[in-house]
């Protein structure tokens, strides 16, 4: 009666493996769907016994003892061989737990609240493989990395190429790069629908830029009405900004590309592109929004100015520590023409109307000077046309062409701004020069106003003069800065704006 007892006992239990094998009606089952498959992930995250699991059979097992006084025995084998296989599949859950951990960042966001995507659980030798060994299932790598569309990879790796001058890392409250073109200062857009009025003289102190770590060689604002909030700035400290100069006077973006000292910088005439020129030897075109380089020339010298062609912006001219300016094509990175002036080095260069001819200026100071100071040539032929434009010893380190009228201005270390003639042959106005601040030796630029009235130039006491241009004479001296004032730029639509640069890195907007 005991050995009927133990048979039923352990049929029961065989059949209690039964129905965990086959598993409830309601339980929803995943994973991978193959015939021997030793494992499965289910919705309650309990794992059942596969299909190959080891089920006693009472029968033998009866048989192997055959006594019914042997049924303690056959309970305790049957328990010890249950406990075994609980405690294996005990090990194969906490398994699978660890394994949920580690792809849960992969795939919770597509399975909230449901069941979790198949995943094959790591392999583990197990009674069931010894009888198909061929049947294991690999493992799956616990890292997998999403895919990135290539434009977002592009994007990333333009804002992350200079991380310490990133757009979101340098000082200042800056914005990203790809806003800076996108907006229009609310400041410039009342002045946008109405043609630009008679040009004023600022008086007062609007904001201060800080930021750069040298002198400020130039500032120039852009060009194009609307992006004219815009001031660019290129330093000594190997760096050239963008600045929203109009209204919050943070810097919009930082162009670490050049190794040198940036000796000038302007803007191409769409307001995509800079253009500036280093004292590593290399000359640059930037893109204004993503700060990649266009183009990258080496000249083999030191640039200290570069100019582009009025009617094609796609050739700019390049002068510097040379006796040669070249003259560059950015569409096929090759000098296109050369001229040679037979000088130690070029300080500007300035185009004349039309882009027929242009004027270069060089530091020579010999006793015969008058053939070399200022030097007129023809563009197309690289001939010169004229080497006598200005007669006196003194170096002129920086031209400016007048906006509506036939002329041109040189600032000249005589302390004054002479007037030339911009047609041939390029004669001197000696009744007319512009008198007050001081050059002594360092490069203080001179800029008219957009409706030519005004001549600002800066000073070597720190001031901005502002002059007639008609009778030359004084109409305000702005203390501007407390060392050099190297630039002044007048605003092309807002009226009494002008920015200013000086050599302790300093930059200031009056209005």
């Amino acid at each position: 009666m005991s050995s009927l007892v133990a048979y039923e006992d352990s049929e029961s239990e065989d059949e209690s493996l039964e129905q965990t094998k086959e598993g409830p009606p309601a339980a929803v089952q995943t994973g991978f769907c193959e015939q021997n498959q030793e494992v499965r992930v289910c919705n309650s995250s309990e794992v059942t016994l596969s299909t190959h699991s080891f089920t006693p059979d009472p029968g033998s097992v009866l048989g192997h003892h055959g006594s019914s006084s042997s049924a303690p025995q056959l309970h305790s084998q049957l328990h010890s061989c249950f406990d075994w296989e609980r405690k294996y599949y005990s090990d194969v859950r906490a398994q699978e737990k660890q394994f949920r951990y580690t792809t849960d960042p992969l795939s919770s966001h597509a399975t909230q609240g449901k069941i979790s995507a198949p995943q094959t659980l790591p392999h583990k030798a197990s009674f069931s493989d010894g009888l198909k060994p061929e049947k294991r299932h690999h493992s799956v790598p616990s890292v997998v990395r999403p895919y990135i569309p290539k434009r977002q990879r592009l994007a990333t790796s333009v804002e992350t190429a200079d991380p310490k001058y990133s757009a979101e890392q340098v000082p200042g409250n800056q914005t990203r790069a790809s806003q800076i073109l996108s907006e229009v200062s609310p400041r410039v857009k009342p002045y946008l629908a109405h043609k630009p009025g008679a040009a004023g003289i600022p008086r007062r102190l609007l904001m201060s830029l800080g930021g750069h770590q040298g002198p400020v060689n130039t500032v120039q604002w852009c060009p194009v009405p609307h992006l004219s909030h815009l001031l660019l700035s290129a330093s000594m400290d190997k760096t050239f900004k963008v600045w929203d100069g109009a209204e919050s006077g943070r810097c919009l973006r930082v162009y670490t590309c050049h190794s040198g000292a940036v000796r000038d910088a302007c803007w191409t005439p769409c307001g995509r592109h800079l253009l500036t020129g280093s004292f590593d030897n290399s000359a640059v075109i930037t893109d204004v929004e993503t700060g990649q380089q266009v183009v990258k020339l080496d000249n083999q010298f030191k640039v200290m100015c570069v100019v582009l062609h009025p009617s094609n912006p796609e050739v700019f001219l390049c002068g510097g520590y040379s006796s040669v300016v070249k003259a560059w094509d950015s569409r096929s990175c090759k000098v296109v023409k050369a001229y040679k002036a037979g000088i130690q080095q070029t300080l500007d260069i300035l185009f004349l109307r039309g882009g027929v001819n242009f004027i270069t200026s060089s530091d020579c100071v010999s006793r015969d000077s008058a053939d070399r100071t200022l030097v007129a040539w023809d563009y197309e032929t690289t001939a010169k046309v004229s080497n006598q434009i200005y007669q006196e010893r003194y170096t002129c380190p920086s031209l400016a062409l007048h906006p509506l009228e036939e002329s041109f201005v040189a600032q000249t270390n005589g302390n004054y701004v002479a007037v030339f003639s911009s047609q041939q042959p390029y004669r001197m106005n000696k009744r007319r020069r512009y008198e007050g601040h001081k050059v002594e030796g360092y490069a203080v630029q001179c800029e008219f106003s957009l409706d030519g009235t005004i001549l600002a130039s800066g000073s070597s006491t720190g001031s901005a003069h502002f002059y007639d241009y008609h009778n030359a004479r004084s109409l305000h001296t702005l203390h501007a800065h407390n060392h050099p004032c190297l630039g002044v730029s007048q605003h092309p639509v807002l009226p009494a704006t002008a920015a200013t640069c000086d050599w302790a890195g300093e930059i200031k907007v009056w209005h």
